[in-house]
């Protein structure tokens, strides 16, 4: 247990459990049986390499390892996993709820190969009303929660946070921007006139008044929302009754905001205040585990899990696993609701109280409206079991009708596309993108900035050559061949097919850096924009046949455009980036000493950096928080880059 992501890295050969090798694993078991205690504690197992096959824990030691050592092994994968021990370690712990927090965290931090493993580890994300502000600051957070403040949530995804937090901001506009840029205002800015901000900044609003605001969006956000309607509906006929229609209209417009924000939560439970709800579906030898969230009574989105684990594994032993890595550093709600039963419930129930400094209930509701929440969540993880399987078949005939186009040996499972992207030359940046049996991969996508001084700017060969050097003189290093993965869905690190934006001169100069670092055996095709760059006419080149092209309306070609497209925008968009970067760069932030305070006040006294660099010494030193040494430093720094 243990949150962890998918093993993409070089696995050793799988080793059949032959009787042979399955009484040698049992013996090196045995020694180290013979000296156990009986306490609770964690063991892991390794191979002859040094590798961890798996990370275990148990009440009693001695009694928990006797199964390996007597050879118990009810599927292939024990079998083989006592076939490949060679070493064993242990830890003992005073309580089994202490072995399972141990288990999870070298789960998370070893990736043992036998295992149960999540494949996203990601933190969830919150909405966080700060408290280190008179005028509090709503925003996205993900990560540590070092921060002072309200953190509400979590949601599913970031996009559930955004679309909440932008309705949020109309029903009780609150500030989002960053609280320099809120000390710097001196006029409303634009989220103000849209109505989305009541700009304490400029004191549009009293901070009393935005503090009554706060306390309603934290009332909100914690399950009062009948109260906060009701209360802004009575204001809102009030004002109407006054006359005041301005005011009126403001209200009616957050009442609509509230609106948006609760047409978004599409199961709300009457009776369910705070819960996540579990359900898993078996399908096909995969996995699917979907999660919801419910917080103050609403829903927050759900996601999808698609979690690493042997087929031989019953759908709650898989559950089992992953309940304890989901929560390894994710906050617990005081209820937790499951579509199996687990035979660790108790026990995760106790560690998870344990750390979350209050009561967690993990249940299996048997019926009523909890049970109805745990139905729809096992539709949603098989539906989205289905429509991944779907999408696996749809991909690998793909893959088949690619491998035919291009004469390959069999489907690749994985295919690098590079493009490269610049301006006259400058920010010149290399993108990778990758694709295989699941579609893209963003997790292994890879950018370049190029680095060479000797590449005249604007030569897309020489930057190609420098974007293969250093990925596959990399990959060499890194990845000895021929690779063999134990794990028939996790991606090869080495490509089965390279795709070059670019015609034949790319091609040859990606040519000529594979035969100068001796890789050979890895195919490379180069795709050529048509005419006019019209899709649908590109050209194929391929080493050792002739340029051709394929049928305007053929799949292979749509597939390999999508391909190439997204390769373009991964590019153009790290390129664009970068450039933001080079063009906000302030040169005050180059020199050493200068920190945000100073940095502000040179500012604020000159206007711009550019006036700071035309100013004379005695000016910089009248400059309220800037001393004579500091003067003297930034009058220096940009008189030298004169000279």
């Amino acid at each position: 247990m243990g949150e962890a992501v998918p093993v993409e890295e070089p696995e050793t050969p799988e080793i059949e459990a032959t009787p042979q090798r399955l009484a040698t694993g049992m013996a090196v078991i045995r020694a180290f049986w013979e000296t156990l205690p009986g306490s609770p504690g964690v063991y892991r197992m390794f191979n002859a390499d040094g590798e961890v096959l798996y990370v275990g824990k148990a009440r009693n030691l001695k009694a928990r390892v006797s199964s390996y050592a007597r050879g118990d092994a009810p599927n292939n994968r024990i079998a083989r996993m006592i076939a490949e021990t060679a070493q064993m370690e242990f830890v003992t712990t005073t309580t089994e709820t202490e072995a399972l927090l141990l288990e999870t965290n070298l789960i998370k931090q070893l990736k043992p190969r036998y295992n149960v493993l999540m494949r996203d580890d990601k933190s969830f994300p919150f909405i966080l009303i700060t408290g280190d502000h008179a005028a509090p600051q709503i925003l996205k957070h993900r990560g540590a929660r070092n921060r002072k403040g309200n953190y509400f949530g979590p949601f599913a995804s970031a996009q559930a946070v955004t679309r909440t937090l932008n309705a949020l901001q109309r029903a009780f506009l609150l500030r989002s921007c960053a609280d320099s840029v809120y000390e710097n205002r001196s006029r409303p800015c634009l989220l103000h006139q849209i109505k989305r901000c009541a700009a304490p900044c400029t004191g549009e609003v009293s901070l009393g008044d935005y503090a009554l605001l706060v306390d309603e969006a934290k009332g909100f956000l914690s399950g009062k929302s009948g109260t906060i309607r009701e209360k802004l509906g009575t204001e809102m006929m009030a004002a109407a009754e006054e006359l005041d229609f301005e005011r009126a209209a403001r209200l009616r417009d957050r009442l609509a905001g509230l609106a948006t924000v609760q047409a978004n939560q599409d199961i709300n439970p009457a009776g369910v205040e705070e819960a996540d709800v579990f359900a898993i579906q078996a399908e096909a030898g995969q996995f699917c585990i979907e999660v919801f969230f419910f917080r103050t009574g609403q829903n927050w989105g759900n996601k999808a899990y698609f979690p690493r684990a042997d087929k031989a594994l019953e759908p709650g032993e898989v559950l089992d696993s992953f309940l304890g890595q989901f929560y390894d550093e994710r906050p617990a709600p005081r209820l937790v609701m499951l579509s199996e039963e687990v035979e660790n419930r108790e026990l995760l129930a106790e560690a998870l109280s344990l750390r979350a400094g209050h009561k967690v209930e993990i249940l299996v509701p048997k019926r009523g409206e909890k049970r109805d929440m745990v139905l729809h969540a096992h539709t949603n993880a098989r539906e989205a079991l289905g429509r991944r399987l779907a999408e696996g078949a749809s991909q690998t005939k793909l893959l088949e009708t690619l491998a035919a186009a291009f004469g390959l040996p069999a489907p690749p499972r994985r295919i690098d596309v590079f493009d490269n992207s610049h301006i006259m030359g400058t920010n010149a940046v290399g993108g990778m993108i990758v694709s295989g049996p699941r579609g893209f991969s963003k997790t292994h996508y890879r950018t370049f900035n190029i680095q060479s001084t000797e590449i005249t700017p604007g030569d897309d060969y020489g930057m190609m050559r420098e974007v293969m050097m250093r990925r596959f003189s990399r990959l060499l290093k890194d990845v000895p061949r021929p690779e063999v993965l134990e794990d028939p869905e996790a991606l090869p690190q080495w490509p089965d097919l390279v795709l070059i934006d670019g015609g034949k001169g790319q091609l040859e100069a990606v040519r000529g850096v594979l035969a100068e670092l001796g890789i050979e055996n890895v195919p490379l095709v180069g795709v050529a924009k048509g005419p006019d760059r019209d899709a649908g006419r590109e050209t194929f080149f391929i080493p050792g046949r002739e340029p051709f092209k394929l049928p305007p309306r053929d799949s292979t070609l749509y597939f390999i455009q999508r391909l190439r497209d997204e390769a373009h925008r991964f590019a153009i968009g790290t390129h664009r980036a970068k450039r933001k970067r080079e063009m906000g760069k302030n040169p005050l932030d180059e020199i050493p000493g200068i920190g945000p305070a100073r940095k502000r006040a040179l500012l604020l006294h000159f206007g711009t950096a550019k006036a700071v660099s035309r100013a004379s010494y005695g000016d910089l030193a009248k400059v309220s928080g800037i001393n004579e040494a500091t003067a003297r430093l930034v009058y220096d720094f940009f008189h030298e880059k004169q000279a």
